[in-house]
């Protein structure tokens, strides 16, 4: 079993990477391999809503979305990290997460997903509530922990002091563990969640 963290920050080794290598270090003792997908500093572009990746296979903008998006398949649970922005997340990593569930999410629908938040101060329970939505519109079980998966600090060194947080991301690490095991013996015993076709409508009558 294999889990893909995402570092959606600016900063490689900051507060949000200080975070998901908590819930990564819970996922490996747990016998769960991981690995963290930093963004980058460049650019990453909105999506268009050419709807060219549904011809094409994947986004016609090629950076790290599709880099994101061609292995991500490959998992078997997620973790979406960001910091605090203006009480939302990171606009990088919503322009990521905007292209990556438009062009792959048949890659991560059906499998758990958690975000995880860290800030100074204050806005990480909205920013969390903006990560969340992804999963619960793309079929994905959304794992939590002891507490909302936020960690606090304005420097690494000063998450690394938030003992709270850092129970939290490792409590969120094995729920995520325990998840996938349960997920695992599912389907060992033939067991898979009951899928629709999707309906699709809108409100002008």
């Amino acid at each position: 079993m294999k889990v893909l963290l995402v570092n959606g920050s600016g900063h490689e080794k900051g507060c949000t990477y200080t975070a998901l290598s908590e819930v990564a270090k819970a996922l490996n003792a747990n016998g769960v391999e991981t690995e963290i997908f930093w963004i980058g500093q460049n650019s990453v572009t909105g999506c268009k809503g050419c709807w060219a990746c549904k011809k094409v296979g994947k986004c016609v903008v090629d950076d790290c979305v599709n880099a994101f998006v061609e292995k991500a398949g490959e998992f078997d649970g997620y973790v979406f990290g960001s910091p605090v922005y203006y009480a939302s997340a990171a606009g990088a990593l919503v322009s990521f997460m905007d292209r990556v569930f438009y062009s792959g999410g048949k890659k991560l629908a059906y499998k758990p997903a958690a975000a995880v938040v860290s800030c100074r101060r204050a806005g990480a329970s909205t920013t969390f509530d903006v990560i969340n939505k992804y999963f619960t519109i793309n079929n994905m079980f959304v794992v939590g922990s002891n507490y909302w998966n936020e960690i606090h600090g304005n420097t690494a060194e000063e998450a690394a002091q938030d003992e709270e947080g850092l129970q939290t991301m490792r409590m969120l690490g094995n729920n995520m563990a325990y998840l996938l095991k349960c997920i695992s013996l599912g389907k060992e015993a033939g067991l898979a969640p009951e899928r629709e076709r999707k309906i699709m409508t809108n409100f002008i009558r």
